[in-house]
């Protein structure tokens, strides 16, 4: 009898598009099954089509996620293929994260129309970006550059950036090698001196978590090591109440069985920040990076979250 095939739910955007078609490709190659065993479904989601104010005013990183989220649930997707750094800490009752595809690139790419570098902007320049993170980062580097939000594709932020909108935009490194569209970059930021979101550069696999088949059909491409480091990056996230209204950066990285991590958080403005580093075993990952959040608003003060609201 013929099995209806898997039904793979994204978002509609080209970057989006390329990554659920990695993922249906390593599906392919890890079971020996043809294309026609995957249907990708497109679904346009609340974020996607408001475009013109700032996702910090609009709700947050769930208007990513909740149309594909409630087709998984009532089980007309069969799983969901997400960028990790878009992922809300908190998910929907019977949902998760299954598996992780190998993470790319961390950085951040710096895309200049009037400098290559960000340092080398002229005084008073205005850089476009919809993150929260990378404007509070910007300011924090160049206090006299003005940030404007900036939203749309890949393609839409690109053309008002040659359109002269700007002087410059940044975007994840990793998305634009997905999109094979590497060459408009003109600088690859230091994660040391400009970090990169939690979850930056990793595609993510979402599904019910009693789905026991589609458990099995996800766990061959699933990457551990991806898996561990981001369980910290995210408990870091959560421990802090992180969205798309808070700057906030975290990288961890694994070395045999140690993983070490640093995050920071910022102000909007970019005027005040808290760096935290931590390592341990990587079996406790995701309490390692609970312990750095948690060390980050001891730091902080109440006071300065105030700025978050």
């Amino acid at each position: 009898m013929q099995m209806k095939p898997y039904r793979i739910g994204t978002r509609g955007s080209p970057l989006a598009l390329a990554q659920a078609s990695e993922t249906r490709a390593r599906l392919m190659v890890a079971h020996e099954l043809p294309e026609e065993a995957f249907e990708i479904v497109v679904l346009s989601t609340k974020g996607d089509r408001i475009t013109d104010r700032p996702l910090s005013e609009i709700g947050g990183k769930g208007l990513f996620t909740e149309e594909l989220e409630e087709q998984l649930s009532d089980g007309r997707l069969d799983l969901a293929v997400h960028s990790t750094k878009d992922m809300p800490t908190a998910l929907p009752e019977g949902l998760g994260l299954v598996a992780f595809l190998e993470r790319e690139d961390v950085r951040d790419a710096f895309i200049g129309r009037t400098a290559k570098r960000l340092t080398d902007l002229p005084q008073n320049a205005v850089v476009g970006s919809s993150s929260l993170r990378r404007q509070a980062l910007i300011r924090r580097l160049r206090p006299d550059i003005s940030v404007i939000t900036f939203r749309g594709q890949v393609e839409t932020r690109l053309r008002k950036l040659e359109e002269g909108e700007v002087d410059a935009t940044l975007l994840a490194h990793a998305g634009l090698k997905r999109l094979g569209n590497t060459e408009v970059i003109t600088e690859l930021l230091d994660p040391e001196s400009f970090p990169p979101a939690p979850g930056q550069g990793a595609i993510c696999i979402e599904a019910r978590i009693d789905d026991v088949r589609v458990g099995d059909l996800l766990a061959p491409i699933n990457h551990a090591e991806t898996q561990i480091t981001l369980a910290c990056e995210r408990a870091f996230l959560a421990a802090l109440d992180g969205s798309c209204r808070t700057p906030i950066a975290g990288l961890a990285r694994l070395t045999g069985d140690r993983i070490s991590f640093s995050g920071m958080i910022l102000t909007p403005d970019g005027a005040v920040w808290h760096q935290v580093k931590a390592e341990g075993l990587a079996s406790d990952a995701a309490a390692l990076g609970r312990a750095a959040g948690d060390e980050a608003r001891q730091k902080a003060g109440p006071g300065f979250f105030e700025s978050w609201g």
